[in-house]
């Protein structure tokens, strides 16, 4: 594929949010609405409890669930003689070995950092821990549960997802322990039972999974380079932990990839390109419209909110290619103007929304604006992709150094 030079520096112009002592608060549980719950099972919650209820569109991050029967006959060893588990096996001792047991040690910086910070960067942090700490656990309860499915049929895979959770839980705690520092916490166990959770088909879980690990790897490493070249605006402390941090993502990522790969019928032929393209293409157009409504956190810690998420997706669709069969050329300046256009549609719609309109007229206005998103994706995904070709990841993976 022809390769574009990535970003190699991000915005230095961008000035930095000051910082004011705040005044403590009470300190709340933040809790989301549900549609599930009766409004006076909510209210009497909201007594029992102090908790403080905030706006689901907060928690955008998804819980998903699976067929847990097609999982366990993908991966049965009496039924697949052919899986390669001497792969899977080096993959356990290696997420045995726990790289980051100790890496999540927290200390006094924390808490002074966050009464340190102020508004509006204050509110826009509290926002990402709780976005973040929602990912991190939606993917422990989907790990979790796959670990225990799978126990019979192939426990070497099991212990690898139970250990995955293991990583995913620390990190939601580490998070969620966060959040206390700004006087909240997240009710993890609300959620859990709260969440509407969204099912997806097995192979569909490997490619939306192994693209949010990866990702995730990304936008955490790339963070963490940039605030070790401009210690200024660090301004907290958990930002420090995403370099051991990001290798979690990475090694999760790993795993899909060989979960992939035992599953040849998954990248091999032209639905699994389709597939492919799509998943590809929904992650990245999501982050890019979700980040651009938040770009005072990242100006908050001197990043351009667009270079930022430009760098992510392309090296993200390098790794992909690695893996998938097909992958959008995000790298074709066409696909940026179409993600700027998808930005300033996205923000028409949120203005139409936010207006004093009647919900009528709200809908009236919406739906040139729906099309016209809709157009620019389609548009998006027509565009001539790479094809790529499923190639043994190890081969091209890093040789990560601890």
């Amino acid at each position: 594929m022809a390769l574009v030079k990535p970003i190699s520096k991000f915005s230095s112009i961008i000035p930095r949010i000051g910082n004011s002592r705040l005044p403590s608060s009470r300190f709340f549980t933040i809790t989301m609405s549900s549609t599930t719950q009766s409004q006076a099972a909510t209210v009497t919650t909201k007594k029992k409890a102090g908790k403080k209820e905030i706006n689901e569109s907060l928690l955008t991050p998804r819980f998903y669930t699976t067929d847990f029967d097609e999982m366990e006959q993908l991966f049965n060893t009496e039924i697949n003689k052919n899986l390669n588990m001497s792969e899977f096996e080096a993959l356990l001792q290696e997420f045995k070995t726990d790289f980051n047991q100790t890496h999540f040690v927290r200390n006094k910086e924390f808490k002074e950092a966050a009464d340190k910070m102020e508004d509006p960067l204050r509110q826009i942090f509290v926002e990402f821990l709780e976005r973040s700490c929602t990912a991190e656990f939606s993917g422990f309860l989907l790990y979790k549960e796959l670990g225990r499915r799978l126990k019979k049929t192939n426990p070497v895979v099991a212990e690898i997802f139970s250990l995955m959770s293991r990583d995913e839980a620390r990190h939601a705690g580490f998070l969620n322990k966060g959040l206390s520092d700004f006087n909240l916490a997240l009710d993890l166990g609300f959620l859990t039972k709260a969440r509407k959770y969204t099912f997806f088909k097995p192979k569909f879980i490997f490619y939306a999974t192994y693209l949010s690990e990866k990702i995730g790897y990304w936008r955490y490493i790339t963070i963490y380079r940039h605030l070790k070249e401009n210690p200024d605006y660090q301004c907290y402390p958990i930002f420090k932990y995403f370099e051991n941090w990001c290798q979690d993502e990475n090694r999760h990522g790993d795993f899909f990839s060989a979960l992939m790969k035992a599953q040849p019928q998954f990248l091999n032929d032209w639905k699994a390109k389709l597939w492919a393209r799509f998943f590809c293409l929904s992650v990245y157009v999501t982050m890019y419209l979700n980040d651009c409504q938040r770009t005072a956190f990242y100006e908050g810690i001197g990043l351009n909110t667009k270079e930022f998420d430009m760098h992510v997706i392309i090296e993200t669709n390098r790794t992909t290619a690695r893996i998938f069969p097909a992958v959008p050329d995000v790298e074709n300046p066409e696909f940026k103007r179409k993600l700027d256009r998808m930005v300033e549609i996205n923000e028409q719609l949120i203005a139409v929304g936010q207006s004093q309109d009647m919900p009528l007229v709200k809908n009236l206005k919406r739906i040139p604006l729906i099309s016209a998103l809709a157009s620019e994706i389609l548009a998006a995904y027509l565009m001539k992709p790479i094809e790529s070709g499923s190639v043994d990841f190890a081969e091209f993976e890093p040789q990560l150094v601890y």
